[in-house]
C-alpha cells in the first residue's frame, strides 16, 4: 500500500528516534544482562483479535533503523484481514535487537490497528453513496503520523494533517472576527500577501451562518463545515449551498448516524473518533525457540 504524503522518511526517522530514545535512554539492561550478544534468534507477530493490520510496514522501518541486520519476513500486509492465531511476520536477526524493539513495534500495531479497523467499519457504512469519510486533528501529539497513516490503512480520507496545509476558519477565529464575511476577507488578504495557496474551509453553526458562508463559496470559501446540525438542518443546508463548494458534516458523529447522513449529500463526514476513541487490538511479539 502507497503511504501517504506525509509519511516521508524524514518524519518517520525523528519519530523512530524520539520513540526509541525514550524507551531506551542508558540502555536496555534488561535485555543486556541477560542476552548474549550474539544470539540470532526469531520472533513471531502473533495476532490475538480479528482486525485490519496496520503497522506492518512501520514495524519493518522500526527494525531496520535499529539493526539493519534484521530480516523480516511478512505474510499479512497493511489494510487486509486478520484473524486470531493468524501470523503477521517473523523478524529474525539479533535477540537483543529484537527485544529492544519489541514495545514500540507493538505499541504502534496494536494503536494503529485498532484505528485501521474502527475506519473501515465506519467507512463501510458509506458503500453507496458518494460521502467520504475524513479524520480529524483529535490525534496523540507526537503521535499523528502514525494515527493518520491507520485511518489512511482502513479506508478512510486524511482531512489536513496540521495547521499548515489549510486554513480552516472555526468558531472563534469568525466569533474574534465579528463575522464569516470579515474572516473570510482578511483570509484572502493574508493568502494574496504572502502568496499561498491554500484551501479554506469555514464552520457554520446555524442556517444563518450557512447563507452568509454560501454567498462567499467558490468566492474565498472551498469548504463549508455544518457543525453539530441535525440530519434536517443539514439536508436543508446542502441546499442552501446548492453544489457551489464542498460541504463537511462535523461534530458529535456516531457510527450510526453515518449512512442517514450521507444521504443529505454532504461531501464528507468527518469524526474524531476515528482516531481519539478506537481501541487497541491485542497483538503479541512471541520468541520461536530454536
Amino acid at each position: 500500500m502507497k503511504r501517504p504524503h506525509y509519511v516521508t522518511d524524514k518524519a518517520l526517522k525523528q519519530f523512530i528516534k524520539s520513540a526509541l530514545e525514550e524507551d531506551i535512554q542508558s540502555g536496555d539492561h534488561s535485555t543486556l544482562s541477560t542476552i548474549p550478544k550474539e544470539l540470532v534468534q526469531s520472533a513471531k507477530l502473533l495476532v490475538k483479535e480479528d482486525c485490519i493490520l496496520a503497522g506492518v510496514e512501520l514495524a519493518e522501518i522500526i527494525f531496520k533503523t535499529f539493526d539493519k541486520d534484521l530480516k523480516v519476513e511478512v505474510f499479512i500486509k497493511d489494510g487486509e484481514n486478520a484473524k486470531v492465531g493468524d501470523i503477521a511476520f517473523i523478524v529474525t536477526g539479533s535477540a537483543r535487537s529484537i527485544l529492544s524493539t519489541e514495545r514500540l513495534v507493538l505499541n504502534c500495531m496494536q494503536r494503529m490497528s485498532g484505528i485501521a479497523t474502527l475506519t473501515h467499519e465506519w467507512d463501510s457504512r458509506l458503500l453507496g453513496t458518494k460521502t467520504k469519510l475524513l479524520d480529524t486533528r483529535k490525534t496523540t501529539p507526537n503521535f499523528r503520523i502514525c494515527e493518520k497513516w491507520a485511518v489512511a490503512i482502513g479506508g478512510g480520507t486524511n482531512h489536513r494533517y496540521g495547521l499548515y496545509d489549510m486554513i480552516m476558519l472555526k468558531d472563534n477565529h469568525i466569533d474574534y472576527n465579528g463575522s464569516i464575511t470579515n474572516a473570510v476577507k482578511m483570509t484572502q488578504d493574508y493568502l494574496k500577501k504572502n502568496k499561498l495557496k491554500l484551501k479554506v474551509e469555514v464552520e457554520t453553526r446555524n442556517l444563518a451562518e450557512v447563507e452568509e458562508a454560501a454567498k462567499l463559496a467558490g468566492k474565498g470559501i472551498d469548504r463549508i463545515m455544518l457543525d453539530n446540525m441535525d440530519v434536517k438542518t443539514m439536508t436543508e443546508a446542502v441546499k442552501i449551498i446548492a453544489g457551489k463548494c464542498e460541504t463537511e458534516a462535523s461534530g458529535g458523529i456516531s457510527r450510526d448516524q453515518l449512512n442517514e447522513i450521507a444521504r443529505t449529500g454532504v461531501t464528507y463526514i468527518s469524526a474524531g473518533a476515528l482516531t481519539h476513541s478506537a481501541e487497541n487490538i491485542d497483538l503479541s511479539l512471541k520468541a520461536i525457540k530454536n
